[in-house]
């Protein structure tokens, strides 16, 4: 949260570091991939990391709500590597689950029907073992975490104001991050929240191209990103 980020800020400077600006993941992005007239009004942004899904209301140049999932790439990852343990008894590694996620992986049952071999050890026989994995076995593998980032997105919309609901109903979500790549991510959550939702152009990048100009009007104007005031 805006005020977790304060608190972060105060510990650094008291064990003496120079860091006088954090700025949240999903406003580094919104600089990148956002119009200076469309950070004015609502709009929300979730940030899909490795390791966190980062979720912010924006508007007026700033955060209005921030909360952060420790749900992300990696935790898909895990669930398909769980999943395939389960079902066929064979232990593939990260690599696979990753490229498993690439290729096959989907965030509805309706995605496009796709299949790869994949190769693992079989821990019965501890032997090389080879599956055939379907875009529909992606989906049941990785539904629990998509559910846990569909309920924080819902969670930050019912601590929206209402003044923004208009806008964010208009503007809609932005989606950014490695994790936006998923197959019909935004699809999936347009239909649970009834909201559009954009995918950002170079999802990888926008933290980091973001990041740079937030930092450059932090330097010029001397701003704070994270005031809510």
């Amino acid at each position: 949260s805006v005020t977790s980020a304060q608190n972060i800020i105060k510990c650094c400077n008291q064990a003496g570091l120079d860091v006088e600006d954090i700025v949240l993941e999903p406003l580094a992005s919104s600089q990148a991939v956002l119009s200076p007239d469309e950070q004015e009004v609502g709009v929300v942004l979730v940030d899909i990391g490795g390791g966190t899904t980062e979720i912010a209301i924006l508007a007026l140049n700033g955060v209005v709500f921030s909360s952060s999932l420790k749900t992300g790439g990696d935790r898909f990852n895990e669930a398909i590597v769980s999943y395939i343990r389960r079902k066929y008894g064979v232990l593939v590694g990260e690599s696979t689950a990753e490229r498993i996620k690439e290729t096959v992986g989907c965030a509805t049952p309706e995605s496009e029907d796709k299949s790869m071999e994949i190769r693992g050890r079989n821990l019965a026989e501890g032997v090389p073992n080879t599956i055939n994995f379907s875009s529909l076995e992606a989906y049941e593998a990785i539904s629990g975490p998509l559910s846990s980032i569909l309920q924080s997105i819902r969670n930050a919309l019912e601590q929206s104001p209402p003044e923004l609901s208009a806008d964010i109903s208009e503007r809609g979500i932005v989606l950014t991050g490695g994790g936006a790549l998923l197959t019909d991510l935004d699809i999936m959550i347009s239909e649970q929240t009834g909201i559009p939702v954009i995918v950002a152009d170079d999802p990888l990048t926008c933290v980091v191209k973001g990041g740079g100009i937030a930092l450059d009007i932090i330097d010029k104007f001397d701003v704070d990103l994270l005031s809510t005031e």
